[in-house]
Order: structure tokens, then sequence, then C-alpha cells
């Protein structure tokens, strides 16, 4: 991987990290900063080819690294954390530069990420199983029975561009703790630290005596991808990217087992006796955070009738302060989307809902190659920037009569990952708990609060299965049961 000093990190090697070697010799294509469109660096670009050779490697690796010790698991784990926490800033400069993510959001992937991996190792020590009383039926008088939790097989992980390091490291790192052997497809157009953390991993993995190929890194465009999810060798698919896309992955791979982190447009319920300058500020944080390209980013706000305008009088002036800028300084807090066809898309929607009525408050325009931060007033729900994921700095409200409607509008969504209620009321936040149709409710905070140990994951159209640690390390191993009748 070629790259401008300064911008890149000078220990990865050339080429994908392809059974026990860095392959070179295949295409490359530019990484772009989003924020002046200056080159990053040549990334390698994988094709049909590379996949089929990872997949033959990462095949071969099921039984030596099911054989691995729990002891050697955890101390790879460890190493790769320890390896990680040396290049803090590196690593923290080259995700601003892949991803025009402002620094501060770069410096909480970063951070998130080095404790996916301590948890990671942690919960090697927790995979276990039970005893079963067979003797519960007459058949099973005399017998003994347990079970274990033994490894799926290889794992085929691909990750979305606007996390790249964490979301690699949650398909790495359980897939690793369960013991599978694990390739990863970055974004096209974030790979970078994808590919300096599978080396880092690597080395990890030779330092304990565990094969190298335990991880690959496959890049390249969609055929790659299926020829990846497709192939009957492989045991499981985590996918974390669109809708579209994973549900179009969920039927390519069938009947393996496929894990789906979707899209999704989160809601935010202001419930008439919330703290409106609380909630006010939590759209705002929530909202605009990673540029607006997060799946449970604040995108709905839904602010019962009675506190409408006290609302929006608290909202205004916390948008306005927003800076718009350069992503490499602390000062800004909105900067370019991932490329330029994420922003005409962006203004398209905006121009829609504007269309069908409803009013831009505040932004709603591009700057200097920014959508700027973006209030929309009384969107249609019919519309794209209601309806769908935006994956943008846009945030739409509307007000409804009560909590009960407010509640039913968020459920008419097709996706459920997060939704967020602000309120005084203990008997309104059991409510909502009770019944929104998400994967996480999230009381007096914001939708894109997550854990790294809890289990995140959506319904409906958001996705099936659960991340986090324990909860992917589960995902990623199937029972074995023991039946024995002593003599």
């Amino acid at each position: 991987m070629s790259h401008r000093p300064g911008t890149g990190p000078p220990t990865v090697p050339e080429g994908l990290p392809i059974g026990s070697e860095w392959v070179r010799g295949m295409p490359t294509s530019p990484v772009i900063f989003p924020y002046d469109g200056s080159v990053v660096a040549q990334a390698p670009v994988g094709q049909p080819e590379h996949a089929a050779q990872a997949l033959a490697a990462g095949s071969a690796a099921v039984k030596p690294v099911r054989g691995l010790t729990s002891e050697v698991r955890r101390k790879v784990l460890l190493h790769v954390h320890d390896a990680l926490s040396g290049h803090r800033e590196e690593f923290v400069d080259l995700l601003i530069a892949e991803t025009g993510k402002v620094r501060r959001d770069c410096e909480m992937e970063f951070s998130r990420t080095l404790f996916t991996w301590s948890a990671s190792a942690e919960e090697v020590a927790h995979i276990h199983g039970e005893t079963v009383p067979l003797d519960m039926q007459a058949s099973g008088a005399g017998m003994h029975g347990f079970w274990t939790r033994k490894p799926i097989g290889l794992v085929v992980g691909i990750a979305g561009f606007n996390a790249p390091l964490l979301l690699a490291s949650h398909k790495i790192a359980p897939s690793l703790a369960a013991g599978c052997p694990v390739i990863c497809k970055p974004a096209p157009a974030t790979p970078l630290t994808t590919l300096w953390l599978a080396a880092l991993v690597r080395e990890a993995a030779a330092a304990h005596g565990a094969p190298e190929e335990m991880v690959q890194v496959v890049t390249g465009d969609a055929e790659v991808g299926r020829a990846l999810v497709t192939d009957q060798r492989v045991a499981a698919v985590s996918f974390t990217g669109s809708d579209a896309v994973g549900h179009q992955i969920a039927r390519d791979a069938a009947p393996r087992k496929t894990l789906l982190e979707l899209g999704s447009n989160a809601a935010l319920i202001v419930d008439a006796g919330a703290d409106l300058a609380k909630a006010a500020e939590a759209v705002v944080r929530g909202g605009y955070y990673f540029n607006g390209q997060a799946c449970i980013a604040v995108q709905r706000v839904i602010c019962c009738e009675a506190v409408r305008e006290e609302f929006l009088a608290e909202l205004a002036p916390r948008v306005e302060a927003l800076r718009v800028g350069d992503p490499r300084d602390p000062a800004t807090d909105v900067a370019p989307l991932i490329n330029q066809a994420a922003t005409e898309r962006t203004l398209d929607w905006i121009a829609e809902a504007q269309r069908a009525g409803a009013q831009v408050v505040h932004g709603g325009a591009e700057t200097a190659g920014t959508v700027e931060p973006t209030v929309l007033l009384d969107v249609p729900e019919s519309v794209a920037a209601w309806c769908e994921e935006v994956f943008a700095p846009v945030v739409a409200v509307r007000s409804v009569p009560d909590l009960q409607a407010a509640l039913e509008t968020v459920n008419r969504s097709r996706y459920g990952l997060h939704a967020s209620i602000f309120t005084r009321s203990l008997a309104s936040a059991f409510r909502a708990l009770d019944e929104l149709e998400v994967g996480g409710v999230v009381v007096n905070e914001v939708p894109g609060f997550r854990s790294d140990i809890m289990p995140y994951g959506g319904v409906k159209d958001s996705g099936i299965g659960r991340e986090g640690p324990r909860f992917a390390i589960e995902e990623l191993t199937v029972t074995r049961m023991a039946i024995i009748r002593p003599e």
C-alpha cells in the first residue's frame, strides 16, 4: 500500500493478507480524503481470484484455529489490544483521512476499538456449556448429558465505511475468541485501517504460535463479496451495511448463517414532561456525530405537541452553534460526507421533503462540500428523509398529540434498531420499553448510545442476530450435545 508521507501506516506490507503471506500484484485504487479530495493512499483492490485464495486458506485454517487453546486465543486478543494502544495517534489520523469524520469521533472510535478487543479477550473464559438432566424422561434413566459450545467454522465479516476500524474489530475479535478463522472485507472507500489492523493481528498470532491465516483481508467490489458469501465452505457471514445489500447477502448465503447489522432511521421521542434542554442537546449530539453517517444517529424527532415550540426554541441555538469545516481541526463538529454522490443524494432528499411541504428551519444546503447541519420540520411520513435512512447530518422533526401517538409513529417504520425517549415519567419510560419495536430502547440518552459489550442489533428490516463480544461469540459457536450411557 503506497501512501503520502504522514498519511498512512508505514508498517503495513504491500498487498493483501491472504493465506500466510501478503499477496501482491493486484490493481490499486486511490483512497480519497473526503474533505479536500486529496489522495490518502493507493490501496490494493482484490479480485475474485483473491477471494478464492482466501477461502481455500480459511477453510484449511478451520481445524488448527479450532484447536487453539483458550489461553492462546486470549493472549492473541490481548496482544492486539496492546499493539493497537501503541499507535493511537496514527490510527486516529488515518481514520480521519479515510472516513472524513471529525477528530473527536475518530478518537471515540479508536477507544471503543480497544475496549472491544479487551472485552473479547475476557469472553474467552466464558465460553462454556451445561449439564442436562436426561433422566427427566424415562428413556434417559441412568444416562449423563452435557453440552458444550464449538466454533461454527470459517467466518466472513463485511464492514461498513462509517467506522471501519471498530466494525472490523467487531467481526474479527469475537471470531477469534470463538475459535473461528475470519476473512474480513472492508468497504471499498475505507480499507486502510482494516489492513493495518490485520497486520497487527497476524503479528500477534505469529507471536503466540497461532496460524497467521486465522485473519485474512480481501478488498474489492460486489463480485468479490458475492464470491465470499456464497462459498459452501463459509459457515457464517456477519455484515454491517445497508438493508438492501444485507437482504441480498442473506439470500445469496442461504442456508449458511447470516448476522445482519443493517440500517435504520432512529427516532427520539420528546415526552410532554421531558427535560427539553437535555432532549435538544441529545438531538444535536446524537444527530450529527459521524457527520450523520451512523445507523443509530437521531433522524426522526417525535415531539409531543404540548412542548413543540419550547423544544424547537431549545434546539435552534444548539444547531446554529455547530461548526462545519476541516475534520482534522478539533473544533469542527460536522465535515463532508464520504463522497459527492452521498452529498448529492442527501440534497435531493432535502429538496423532495421541501416539495412535499416540509420546512427547512436550519441548513438544507451545501457549504464548501459539506451538507450543513439540517433540521426539517413537519416532514410527511411518506418522503425518504423520514421513512428511509438518510445517513447524513439531517434531522426531521414532527409533533404528535401525545405519547401513544409518538410510540405508534416510531413503530410505523420498516426499521427497528434503536429508539430513545426523553421523559421524567417512569410509567412513560416503561411504556416505551414495552411497546417500541426495536432492538434497543434508550431512556434519556441518544439512540446512538452503544456499549460495546451489550447485545446490539435490530428487528424488522434492521437486521438479525446480535453483536457485542459475548453475543457474537454465541452466534459464532454451535452447541454440541454429549449423551452418555455408562456401562
